[in-house]
């Protein structure tokens, strides 16, 4: 599993880089991903101090740092 989430981490950030703050949801119905394998490369991006996760309304968002 663990190649599979680098592999979702690098799309996640390439998403981010392309389109800026998205919110995780929308990660992962244009990444055509399941939630957990988003959450862990937000998980996996944010350890490496790439990305910042944070709370907007209600909603979950992901930003490039």
């Amino acid at each position: 599993m663990v190649p599979e989430i680098g592999h979702v981490a690098g799309a996640v950030w390439r998403h981010l880089k392309e389109n800026g703050d998205t919110s995780v949801p929308k990660l992962v119905k244009e990444l055509n991903e399941n939630d957990f394998v988003v959450y862990a490369a937000l998980g996996w991006l944010a350890r490496e101090d790439k990305v910042d996760v944070f709370v907007k309304g209600r909603t979950k968002m992901a930003k490039l740092k």
